[in-house]
């Protein structure tokens, strides 16, 4: 889905303006390359480097005495950068869907300073990325019983093998990291705000893909989900107290 900003002006095509405005429409194309090479049997081996999750292993589970079921687990291997990059572009979409049909109908709302602006556009695509991580995260705790049964967390390591839940979960986390890179070109970051943001997008690619190397994924896990829910209630205090500074709750 191409996403336009609405502009009377017309920068010269390929310019620093012309990318930037039109960043979403661009990577849009770029992903519908992916999906349509789907279609074709000479381009979808190919493309299903990029879109499916690999390293797919199959594994008989017994179910009582007599019952056996297949269960899929899958490992990490360097075709996951394929998919990372993929889902970076997904990444870049949904960032520009959120920005221009949430954020920027607040902001000419709220008629924020410049530095209330880039600080609140900030804070509300993080709310929502914590938001949905800290949900998807909890939902694959439970249902991995990793809650009620936290010696399954460290209990025969290394996890070589993940769920295909946990191990899309890590690939998209990674993707949507890689994606805050280009924004900080897309957004205009100013000079004085990338070294801030370069330092923490660093480090969170650098322990999320090191816990996933690792075979640390289990415990990176709980960490995530407990990090994101208390990064969550900050952003959202921010978001309250940038509407309304009377408002001290935030």
């Amino acid at each position: 889905m191409g996403i336009r900003k609405k502009t009377n002006k017309n920068p010269p095509v390929m310019s620093h303006e012309f990318i930037i405005q039109n960043h979403a429409d661009i990577v849009s194309c770029v992903a519908m390359v992916f999906l349509l090479g789907l279609m074709f049997e000479v381009t979808s081996k190919v493309a299903v480097l990029f879109i499916t999750v690999q390293y797919n292993v199959t594994i008989a589970a017994k179910e009582g005495q007599l019952e056996e079921t297949v269960v899929n687990h899958f490992h990490h291997g360097l075709k996951d950068l394929a998919t990372i990059f993929f889902y970076m572009l997904v990444a870049i979409i949904m960032h520009a869907i959120i920005q221009e049909y949430v954020l920027d109908k607040i902001n000419r709302k709220m008629h924020f300073s410049k530095t209330k602006h880039s600080k609140f556009n900030e804070s509300g695509q993080l709310s929502a990325f914590y938001l949905f991580s800290c949900g998807w995260g909890t939902s694959i705790l439970m249902s991995e019983n990793f809650l009620s049964n936290p010696v399954s967390l460290w209990e025969g390591y290394p996890h070589t093998l993940m769920p295909f839940q946990m191990k899309f979960y890590f690939i998209c986390q990674m993707g949507y990291w890689l994606h805050a890179l280009p924004e900080l070109y897309f957004q205009k970051t100013k000079k004085e705000d990338i070294a801030r943001q370069l330092v923490y997008i660093s480090l969170y690619l650098v322990h999320i893909a090191g816990a996933y190397i690792l075979n640390l994924n289990r415990l990176a896990l709980v960490l995530l989900v407990l990090h994101y829910f208390v990064e969550l209630l900050f952003h959202i205090s921010r978001l309250v107290y940038f509407s309304n500074e009377k408002r001290q709750t935030g």
